[in-house]
């Protein structure tokens, strides 16, 4: 739990020092109202003094009392800061940190669970600072003092307080107990819950399309029951707590006043008027550290969930960066040269090897293309380039240099990658076309126009609305998947990239518009190097280079016509998508 608290700032640890001197302040004005209230009893018993004797220390307690209400509200505002500011700057940490992360760290963690854990979990801290700090310094604080006044006055008095305070230690050691590994299964029924919305609002078309939506509310209800169930099986294990502490309490107060009465029958009349007010004393002091013991009892209903979160939000903040950030970013002798070296993969969960021993280079200028059956490892040979994965064994280099030597920022603005499936942003057809300049520079809405132009994107831009500055909703909803495809190639031509990578890329294109914007992209990026990821034969038939890959090898490099005559496996596979009089005239 410590661990996370680190994260405090000077700042922070100020308002926690004035917090804990407000909270002292606070303790002593209120432990000196029953001293008060001890001189006013002595003042009634033994003089005759009518109204005018009690209103020196009635003053005072109404002057404590005003204090002690301003302190209070001050160390409610300060509190409130305090968590607002922890529970921002955590959730900046954690944001950052999922940044850091190379997909074997994302697949750790659960797309639902790491939102529930910058969500959910960062608030159970919030309400642990906001509404208990100041119960976890003022409680024992305020039990330890009142304690202190009472031990010596009375034995018989000191033993009953110290008898309610026992059966409150021990009631909340067992509910504690009891309650903490349903918590840990609440937020796992949290993630569960968030996981199950999440795909049925992503997936409502297909849920839909099948007449599902009676085995989604299905699915939902079980995991939504679960959580309840749990819920309501902690808020019963609490609600023993409430009449628990009625009871102590009451039985204190009871105990207190009836020995008290014994012990005053027995005393001679001097004494009794110095007991009496002894007994007022003891009373109110007794009430403090029950009470006291009554906000660390409201402590542990926050306590055990929000050490569960806590413990989840440290997974992510210590979890290791597989893929380690390399420093180089200065300038190299090659531009837009690709070379893999005898490179082979497998996931870091996987026993085999994905891919096996590949080896080529591609030059400035130069279109590489990769073909294969699925699952032959095409995508993911090119995410070795950015870096969303590490090569096993070998090397890849871009511009003679090991990606793995890169400064990450720098390598990724020397590439210009294009995703298998587009994304889109909650921006503008600007703001989405612009996202790859790194935050660097703002791309010219001329340098905009030109890369929408090249990716024929323009003819559907120009009609919508408000043109280029037309909203995209979230996931590109607003537009169809062709679309967001042209946007998304329009995105990395306006970064203007040394590399540009294709990963089927032109898949959502018909063939007509797939053929134009090929034509237009190869005038435009004729100095940039492009490798493409495709399905089509029509798409890759002109590159400079082809690989086919089969089961994570190489089974063949060439052109297209080389490869018709060299590689039975393209040979199938253009067969499959053309006659042989088309790949003739070809």
């Amino acid at each position: 739990m410590f661990k996370l608290f680190k994260n405090f700032s000077l700042k922070d640890f100020l308002i926690i020092m004035c917090i804990v001197i407000l909270i002292v302040f606070s303790v002593f004005l209120d432990l000196r109202l029953p001293e008060y209230m001890s001189e006013i009893t002595r003042i009634v018993t033994m003089k005759k003094t009518g109204v005018k004797g009690i209103l020196k220390p009635g003053a005072y307690m109404l002057v404590c009392a005003i204090i002690s209400m301003l302190s209070t509200v001050l160390i409610g505002y300060l509190t409130s800061l305090l968590a607002a500011n922890f529970s921002k700057n955590i959730r900046r940490k954690i944001f950052m940190k999922v940044e850091e992360f190379g997909i074997a760290e994302i697949k750790n963690f659960s797309t639902s669970s790491l939102i529930t854990r910058t969500t959910n979990d960062v608030t159970q801290i919030e309400m642990l600072l906001s509404m208990g700090l100041q119960m976890i310094i003022k409680s024992p604080i305020m039990a330890v003092w009142a304690l202190l006044k009472i031990l010596g006055k009375s034995g018989e008095l000191s033993l009953i307080t110290a008898f309610g305070v026992v059966i409150i230690v021990i009631t909340n050691l067992i509910i504690i107990k009891t309650v903490t590994p349903r918590f840990e299964r609440m937020q796992k029924l949290t993630d569960k819950i968030n996981s199950v919305t999440r795909e049925n609002i992503t997936g409502i078309r297909v849920v839909r399309a099948f007449n599902a939506e009676n085995f989604q509310n299905e699915r939902f209800s079980e995991v939504n029951d679960d959580l309840t169930n749990t819920q309501l099986k902690n808020q019963r294990t609490f609600a023993l707590m409430s009449p628990i502490m009625g009871f102590v309490m009451h039985f204190q107060q009871l105990g207190i006043y009836f020995v008290g009465a014994y012990i005053i029958a027995k005393s001679g009349m001097i004494e009794r008027i110095n007991m009496f007010s002894n007994i007022v004393v003891f009373s109110s002091y007794g009430m403090q550290v029950i009470i006291s013991f009554l906000m660390l009892t409201m402590i542990f209903m926050i306590l055990p969930r929000a050490n569960v979160s806590i413990k989840r939000i440290n997974a992510v903040l210590d979890e290791e960066i597989s893929m380690k950030p390399g420093s180089f970013s200065g300038k190299t002798s090659l531009k837009g040269v690709v070379e893999f070296k005898n490179v082979s993969f497998k996931y870091p969960d996987a026993e085999e090897y994905l891919l096996k021993n590949i080896s080529f280079t591609v030059n400035k200028g130069e279109t590489i293309a990769f073909i294969g059956s699925t699952g032959s490892g095409k995508s993911t040979l090119i995410n070795l380039v950015p870096r969303l994965y590490d090569a096993t064994e070998g090397e890849v280099l871009v511009d003679a240099i090991n990606v793995k030597d890169y400064n990450i920022k720098y390598l990724n603005n020397k590439i210009g990658y294009i995703p298998q499936k587009a994304v889109m942003f909650t921006k503008t057809v600007r703001g989405n076309v612009s996202y790859g300049n790194n935050g660097e520079k703002v791309i010219p809405l001329n340098k905009i126009k030109e890369a929408i132009k090249v990716a024929q994107a323009e003819d559907f831009v120009l009609k919508m609305d408000k043109q280029y500055d037309t909203l995209i909703a979230r996931g590109g909803t607003n537009i169809s998947g062709g679309q967001m495809q042209r946007l998304s190639i329009a995105r990395a031509i306006a970064k203007d990239p040394e590399i540009y990578i294709f990963d089927d890329s032109f898949s959502a294109l018909d063939y007509k518009t797939d053929s134009i914007l090929r034509k237009a992209l190869k005038k435009y990026t004729k100095d940039a190097t492009i490798m493409i990821v495709a399905q089509r034969i029509g798409t890759i038939m002109n590159a400079d280079k082809i690989i086919v890959l089969d089961k994570g090898k190489c089974v063949g490099m060439g052109t297209h016509k080389e490869l018709l005559k060299t590689c039975e496996v393209y040979k199938e596979i253009a067969l499959s998508q053309l006659s042989k009089e088309e790949l003739e005239n070809a």
